[in-house]
């Protein structure tokens, strides 16, 4: 089973705009409600691979009963903790340039963290995946990343993590399967200018020293870089599509590389499969199909580098 954790999900209102007018009545084109977070975004794609998955975290009031029915619809296996708040609603609009107003989200307790770390504790099995992804709602700090992180190494679990800066490095020490910074990201990490594939094939590795196993690099419109943990490197480029909704995209392509690789253990089409997730999602309203994954990923390349 494939677990993925979400601290603070949302429903992302996604708004089609043609011209934004500020301090004006704007209307919009096409509107989509889409059930929101890193973690339920990858236990969508797991479910589109036909990995098995349950999608965990915390949610509340009405909000938080739409992201549970979502998961249903879609077929997906849910464990949410119920908190006292209203699960966040996120405004995405996609105009000339995209612009996202995310809301703050419920508080998490002590208690209601104590229940689900309980649970996985619980349910977890050798032969299982857990994926922590996005930053930490109200009430929880690196403290929790590093409980979940711990619990996983403990028990022998891989762990995989997508978060900001401060929240990643300090769960490095609980080596992490996989880990997934953006170059930006990257570069605050190391505090310097990722210019060339080599410094940022260097980057990655400093955090392999740090205890990562596994690292991608999402370059954006450049593909993707995976350093490995036996010593190679390999870029992906990207397939041809028009980007209409780049949130989910790097959320994709860590529940597709982990999904092909739980499978066939082969690194160069891993990244391939995660490749064709992020694109197909980016060029998608929401999280991608099977249909035009399976399309995308015939048409992407993967060099071994190193």
């Amino acid at each position: 089973m494939h677990y993925t954790i979400t601290f603070n999900p949302a429903v992302d209102l996604v708004m089609q705009v043609p011209v934004v007018n500020l301090g004006s009545l704007n209307r919009a084109m096409k509107d989509d409600y889409v059930a929101g977070g890193k973690g339920i975004n990858m236990s969508t794609i797991l479910n589109q691979m036909g990995v098995a998955t349950t999608a965990t975290g915390f949610v509340g009031g009405f909000s938080g009963s739409f992201i549970r029915q979502a998961m249903e619809a879609e077929g997906i296996s849910e464990h949410f903790i119920e908190v006292d708040g209203i699960t966040r609603v996120n405004v995405k609009i996609k105009s000339e340039e995209e612009t996202e107003i995310n809301a703050k989200g419920p508080e998490v307790s002590q208690e209601e963290f104590a229940a689900l770390l309980e649970y996985l504790a619980e349910v977890l099995e050798e032969v299982d995946v857990v994926y922590l992804a996005g930053n930490a709602a109200p009430g929880l700090t690196h403290l929790h990343y590093r409980q979940v992180a711990e619990l996983c190494l403990d028990k022998g679990i891989r762990f995989v993590l997508d978060s900001n800066k401060d929240l990643l490095t300090q769960s490095l020490p609980y080596k992490p399967f996989l880990i997934k910074p953006n170059r930006d990201e990257l570069e605050e990490i190391v505090n310097t200018d990722l210019v060339s594939v080599e410094a940022i094939i260097d980057a990655a590795m400093s955090l392999q020293n740090r205890g990562a196993r596994n690292v991608i690099v999402s370059l954006g419109g450049d593909g993707a870089l995976l350093v490995t943990e036996d010593g190679q490197a390999f870029q992906s480029g990207i397939p041809e599509g028009e980007v209409i909704n780049s949130v989910g995209a790097g959320d994709s392509m860590v529940a597709g590389f982990m999904a092909h690789f739980d499978k066939t253990g082969d690194y160069a089409e891993s990244l391939q499969m995660g490749a064709a997730c992020g694109s197909a999602t980016a060029y998608s309203v929401g999280i991608a199909k099977r249909d035009l994954i399976d399309r995308l990923f015939q048409e992407i390349e993967v060099k071994n580098i190193k």
